[in-house]
């Protein structure tokens, strides 16, 4: 299990308990060491505090939703409704609000490992060609050189490397990239490909890993 919590005397006593229960533990004070360690340490279910002294929680949900299914369970002080329902929005499975109670927070957490989904086999860093793509950091480098890309051509681009080596169909892209009031709008899907394609294919007339089905889709080739 990794927590994820900045408040040092919490996460000690959230670790001794939870391995008096049997879990293996790994401590992560900030975002960027728990995007670390959900790559390297592949927990069972992470324990997240979403306020984090280097980023958003939201951003750590958004991390390591980029290649895995691993649960997810907030626990936060925060018990305002719309902070409850972005966190669930960004990916999480439970929230627990802070105070909780020792065995509730075992019961969500013994509850949220029964009904994940088998935790990716992907590895959180694909190498294609020239490109290296972090995707729980969200960083993309073309030949060593980092390549920044828009929110939306991040999305496009997530959307078609978790599924790499399949056709993804152009109104699934429309639907997870922009929104289901979105799902005939297939001109945003060409003109965001060709501008991956500027941006990421050494020859983007001739692409090698951004490549179209006519008329059915899209997929990304490594």
């Amino acid at each position: 299990m990794l927590v994820v919590d900045d408040d040092s005397g919490l996460a000690r006593a959230l670790s001794i308990n939870l391995r008096a229960h049997g879990w293996d533990v790994i401590v992560a004070p900030t975002g960027a060491a728990a995007l670390d360690a959900a790559a390297s340490g592949r927990p069972d279910v992470v324990l997240l505090d979403l306020g984090l002294p280097d980023m958003s929680g939201l951003d750590v949900i958004a991390g390591i939703r980029g290649w895995t299914r691993v649960p997810i369970v907030v626990l936060s002080a925060r018990q305002l409704g719309d902070d409850k329902v972005d966190a669930l929005d960004a990916g999480a499975d439970d929230y627990v609000t802070k105070p909780f109670a020792m065995n509730e927070l075992l019961a969500r957490l013994r509850a949220a490992v029964r009904r994940a989904r088998p935790v990716d086999a992907d590895e959180p860093v694909i190498e294609a060609g020239e490109l290296r793509i972090d995707l729980a950091r969200r960083v993309v480098s073309r030949a060593g050189e980092d390549v920044r890309l828009s929110p939306t051509e991040w999305a496009l681009l997530e959307v078609l490397v978790r599924n790499r080596g399949r056709m993804v169909g152009r109104q699934q892209l429309l639907r997870e990239v922009w929104g289901p009031a979105y799902s005939t709008e297939t001109n945003y899907l060409r003109v965001y490909t060709a501008q991956l394609r500027r941006k990421l294919e050494a020859d983007p007339a001739h692409p090698r890993h951004l490549l179209t089905h006519p008329g059915a889709g899209y997929r990304f080739e490594e």
